[in-house]
């Protein structure tokens, strides 16, 4: 049995593949968040040369992509992103995800917003039949900790304030664990409408294009149909 380590870098390099068309152009590749997108900033490094530059998610994803060489510049001065690459932390038939796991889901939200084309590097656990074994993250504004997590317990959920932990943009992070998602747009416009809350960890209006399951067969394509 492949470990979770070698299946994240097998769906690291695929990926790798996928985008090299834009190696030598000024196109600029967005980066995710995570363990698995680590897997992949390292692959992407070995083309530093080649890449135009690239936009992080986070201030973790920033910080490894200059100690690899790779040039970093803000979402703001960038006129297109023709693809993002990003793992998740669960990811359905429908390619709605569960995401922020790692804290950086507003920014990882913004970046595939802005992008032509979302690519998900994940290894096989991450495929779920329904979402919701994974507590799902809202970042919330501080001041209103105590309201949104009484609003998230009467939709059925048990919230959980993530301890000792304040994201990029200084805020905090609810971990809302007992859900069993069956709608997971609905889910996602219902929560986004709660004063308090930044953004939710679920990325159903905007999932992935393509998913790239790492397997112990090796890596398995899933495309959007």
């Amino acid at each position: 049995m492949a470990s979770q380590d070698i299946l994240k870098r097998a769906v690291a390099q695929a990926a790798v593949d996928h985008v090299s068309g834009h190696f030598g152009t000024s196109a600029v590749i967005g980066v995710g968040t995570g363990s698995t997108a680590d897997c992949f900033i390292d692959a992407l490094a070995l083309h530093r040369d080649s890449i135009a530059a690239t936009v992080a998610s986070s201030e973790r994803s920033a910080a490894r992509l200059r100690g690899c060489g790779l040039r970093v510049v803000e979402l703001n001065d960038v006129a297109s992103l023709p693809v993002y690459v990003d793992g998740a932390d669960e990811i359905d038939s429908g390619f709605s995800m569960i995401k922020g796991g790692g804290g950086a889901l507003t920014r990882e939200k913004i970046v595939a917003a802005a992008a032509e084309r979302f690519i998900c590097i994940a290894d096989a656990s991450k495929r779920v039949q329904t979402l919701g074994r994974f507590p799902l993250p809202v970042e919330v504004i501080p001041m209103g900790r105590a309201y949104v997590t009484r609003r998230l317990a009467a939709i059925g959920g048990a919230p959980r304030l993530r301890e000792g932990f304040v994201t990029d943009n200084g805020n905090l992070i609810l971990d809302v664990h007992g859900l069993t998602i069956h709608d997971p747009v609905g889910l996602e416009q219902r929560i986004n409408q709660i004063a308090g809350v930044v953004t939710v960890g679920l990325f159903a209006q905007r999932g992935a294009d393509l998913l790239l399951l790492g397997t112990p067969q090796g890596v398995i394509e899933f495309r959007r149909a």
